[in-house]
């Protein structure tokens, strides 16, 4: 059976163990990058493909007639077209919950990162001004404890409630839960305009859809305390860029951690690409990629394949 992974290099940095992936597919190709105008090539034979952020639109079905499973690592399945896979009789598989320790920890390293003020520390001691202090310490910077304090979630799913319950029980945070965007209300949550004000930290962890796109703007940023912290390991689109630089650089928000932005790299640049923004941490999509996660994740895969091709439905999204 000819397989091929277009884009390996998105989950392994040559870290990870594919005995069982190669057991599920001997002979399988890996291809660490895949050049948009190769996929089509690289697919033409193949029953079997596997790929991560890489687009399969319904042209491209058309370039492999003996498709029969995509294979896709990650939760999100928006960049293959599900409904010309199901057309054409193409099983799409995704994989679930694995990262989800990894993104925990990532959420919970930013909030104290940002609170502690460490990067902004740090660069006293080691610029010297820690050295030629009259006295023992600094306290340039304000440094507030995080029990008591609200975590306002968005997306109250696996990522979410990971997230809820390690805040509560290492930091000892209260958690407000929003409704649902788009959604009807539910228990014991609260609209979006009634968490805003009152969260200390806001954390996302919903997906993107017409109702999240640009879902914290300049509205919902100017209802926010002027000291409270904003995370995003969910989705670019959910935040309006342009607004939090603005709202950072006017001092009406204490901080921000961002992971994901609209574009994935952003080769054009973007308002949050930049260098000069206060308390604000930039990083390149890695919430989800502990090595333990990322082996989760090409494990769930093989998992996948092995269901398909034993006649059963794993993880079907098509």
């Amino acid at each position: 059976m000819k397989a091929v992974f277009l884009d390996f290099a998105t989950v392994s940095h040559g870290d990870l163990d594919t005995a069982r992936l190669v057991e599920a597919l001997p002979g399988i190709t890996l291809h660490e990058v895949t050049r948009e105008e190769d996929i089509s090539e690289r697919i033409r034979e193949c029953e079997i493909v596997l790929l991560n952020k890489l687009r399969m639109p319904r042209e491209r079905f058309l370039a492999a007639p003996a498709l029969r499973l995509i294979a896709v690592a990650a939760t999100g399945t928006n960049n293959v077209d599900l409904e010309a896979a199901r057309e054409r009789g193409v099983a799409v598989c995704n994989v679930r919950d694995y990262c989800t320790a990894s993104v925990t920890q990532h959420v919970l390293a930013a909030v104290l990162l940002l609170t502690h003020r460490l990067r902004e520390y740090g660069r006293l001691a080691a610029e010297g001004t820690w050295g030629a202090s009259p006295q023992f310490t600094r306290l340039d910077y304000p440094i507030r404890e995080l029990g008591g304090r609200i975590l306002g979630i968005v997306g109250y799913g696996t990522l979410g409630r990971s997230v809820a319950q390690a805040a509560q029980a290492a930091l000892g945070m209260r958690v407000l839960v929003a409704n649902r965007p788009g959604a009807p209300p539910e228990p014991h949550r609260v609209a979006l305009a009634e968490l805003l004000p009152r969260a200390d930290v806001l954390s996302l962890h919903c997906p993107l859809t017409a109702a999240t796109h640009n879902l914290i703007g300049a509205r919902e940023l100017a209802l926010m305390k002027p000291d409270a912290l904003l995370v995003n390991t969910a989705r670019g689109g959910l935040v309006d860029g342009a607004a939090l630089a603005a709202a950072l650089r006017a001092g009406r928000l204490g901080g921000a951690a961002i992971d994901v932005l609209p574009q994935e790299p952003p080769v054009d640049g973007g308002p949050l690409v930049t260098a000069d923004l206060p308390n604000f941490l930039l990083t390149p999509h890695i919430a989800w990629a502990a090595r333990e996660a990322r082996q989760r994740c090409l494990d769930e895969m093989a998992a996948n394949i092995e269901a398909f091709l034993d006649g059963a439905s794993r993880n079907r999204v098509a």
